[in-house]
């Protein structure tokens, strides 16, 4: 099971790394929630993979789960989620200003296409 999941996370955080060194604002945002993604399966792991564990440990529990990165991780779905809207606001917002989307635009490139 660890080792399942140590690959999803390395997958995720490959793919989110490949992403966000895209030339386009798109792919650069799917890149960063592949990123949050990967971190959140990560805190998740943290708090030991148990099926039908308790979260609270008692006298007679000898096996049972961490909730604070439960906790942690509905925290960070939020707060991602928030982030996300606002970098695709930004990202249509530039669009919308330079009918481009290209991340590596500099002066010197627009003036060649005016």
């Amino acid at each position: 099971m660890e080792l399942l999941v140590a690959l999803i996370v390395g997958v995720l955080t490959a793919g989110g790394i490949y992403l966000v060194l895209r030339f386009r604002t798109f792919p650069v945002i799917l890149g960063m929630s592949l990123l949050t993604y990967a971190v959140n399966v990560f805190l998740f792991s943290s708090g030991r993979l148990t099926i039908g564990a308790p979260p609270i440990l008692s006298d007679d529990v000898t096996l049972y789960t961490d909730p604070l990165p439960q906790a942690l991780v509905l925290t960070a779905i939020v707060i991602s989620f928030g982030m996300t809207a606002v970098a695709v606001m930004i990202a249509l917002g530039a669009y919308l200003g330079s009918d481009d989307d290209r991340i590596d635009d500099t002066p010197q490139d627009r003036e060649g296409t005016s």
